[in-house]
């Protein structure tokens, strides 16, 4: 299954938070041979950014890993608002 988190971030800590995340999403990519990324919307909206985390084919269990890795690097003080967490899986196709 992959994971995908978005958030808000106000404009003046996205630098913060994305060097944060960035080193948390490495160490979670090597620790556990995921593949993860970082995005954010162009635009911004009442000096807030949307940022989004992916995390693919993750194992079992875990967002009580990454909610551990979260609170090391700090994140939560740089998000306004909640993170919202939704996870899909690959659709596979008939031949």
């Amino acid at each position: 299954m992959d994971l995908y988190i978005y958030y808000r971030v106000c404009s003046e800590h996205a630098e913060m938070l994305q060097s944060r995340a960035w080193a948390m999403q490495q160490s979670l990519a090597k620790e556990y041979g995921i593949v993860t990324g970082l995005k954010r919307r162009s635009q911004e909206k009442d000096g807030r950014q949307t940022w989004m985390e992916i995390y693919q084919a993750v194992p079992e269990h875990f967002e009580a890993i990454l909610e551990r890795a979260i609170a090391q690097a700090g994140l939560a003080h740089f998000i306004d608002g909640q993170r919202k967490t939704e996870y899909f899986l690959d659709v596979s196709s008939c031949a």
